[in-house]
């Protein structure tokens, strides 16, 4: 998650709405099964808020991608400016968004998933704490909200890993690239084929590794921050006992800085786990025929990228990654909230 990315770091990952715990602090019972409404407006909620707040920020998705992964060898892109730039000059506009079909239709479902398991997860997680003796009345703890949320982000980044990896390999070919992916079906059935079907999940540890701090941080720090601000009452920052739309936008900008920075060296790595192995690769990884790291593991991947290109290589396309996921995670944020709002009034009028 890693980002979101984690999670698929990058997640993705992630992200990160953790709007519906206050129905687990309040009046929780044994968890049950909702109904089919009821889970269909969670699903849809969240997959409109991923899908418009990637798609808002391609460009520096893709140069993060970008600068993640260029071989060391072959240096050609030194900073955001000048890599964005080069893609201007050399793909146009087309190119600034290279990717972000294949990463819209992975992280729809990726971040519907994780919006609904964390809604069922901070239930079922308060529910099990209040049953130890006197926890009767205890409410959601940034601790509890901590494992809801990173037990949301695992099942999602698990479910559409397969869709990153590829989403990864998309974004950095070009017309020049010796063997092109046409696609989401060409690109999984060319590695499956190629690569074998543990391919599919190269990347896969560190991106559950990076998913704790990644998803978890934002959820717990998001609502934490949201639950200060409405029991203060900051002048202007509360409206009645809801949060203005703006205040909940900077929430989830420090969420979304706070959960990267921690997970982002995972991020790199599972970035650069995903591109191994890979024949025929884009000129960006085999430096225009330079050699290639291959790496046979996590820890070796740590090892090599050390090694070879220093600490700061950990930390390579923070800065894009750093401009980029305030206002993502922000806008899903908002979004999600937006959308559910809709959903309910849609649903009472046609009651």
């Amino acid at each position: 998650m890693a980002s979101e990315d984690v999670v698929g770091k990058t997640s993705a990952t992630i992200a990160n709405i953790a709007e519906e715990a206050k129905i687990a602090s309040v009046g929780v019972k044994a968890p049950s099964r909702q109904t089919l409404l009821g889970i269909c407006k969670s699903l849809v909620a969240g997959g409109v808020a991923g899908g418009v707040s990637r798609t808002a920020v391609a460009p520096l998705e893709r140069m993060k991608i970008l600068l993640q992964v260029q071989n060391p060898h072959a240096i050609k892109y030194n900073g955001t400016v000048q890599g964005l730039k080069y893609i201007w000059r050399t793909e146009g506009l087309r190119g600034m968004f290279k990717g972000n079909g294949t990463n819209c239709a992975r992280i729809v479902p990726n971040s519907a998933v994780k919006f609904f398991s964390y809604e069922e997860a901070s239930k079922g997680i308060l529910w099990l704490y209040r049953q130890q003796p006197g926890n009767e009345d205890a409410e959601l703890t940034p601790l509890l909200r901590l494992g809801a949320g990173a037990c949301a982000g695992i099942i999602a980044m698990s479910a559409t890993y397969p869709m990153d990896l590829v989403r990864g390999r998309l974004t950095v070919q070009t017309d020049k690239s010796p063997s092109q992916y046409r696609g989401i079906a060409h690109a999984l059935t060319t590695v499956l084929r190629e690569e074998g079907p543990r391919a599919l999940y190269k990347g896969w540890l560190p991106s559950v590794i990076g998913v704790i701090p990644y998803v978890g941080l934002n959820f717990a720090v998001y609502e934490s921050l949201k639950d200060h601000l409405v029991k203060s009452r900051p002048v202007g920052l509360v409206q009645d006992t809801e949060l203005s739309v703006t205040t909940k936008l900077t929430c989830g900008a420090v969420a979304g800085t706070v959960g990267q920075t921690v997970a982002y060296p995972l991020d790199v790595i599972r970035r650069r786990m995903q591109m191994g192995g890979w024949k025929n690769a884009a000129s960006i990884v085999t430096g225009e025929g330079k050699s290639t790291l291959e790496y046979t593991g996590m820890i070796d991947a740590f090892r090599k990228t050390v090694r070879h290109e220093g600490f700061g290589a950990l930390y390579k396309g923070l800065v894009p990654n750093s401009v980029k996921v305030v206002p993502s995670i922000a806008i899903a944020f908002v979004t999600y909230e937006v959308v559910k709002d809709v959903l309910k009034v849609e649903m009472r009028i046609s009651e």
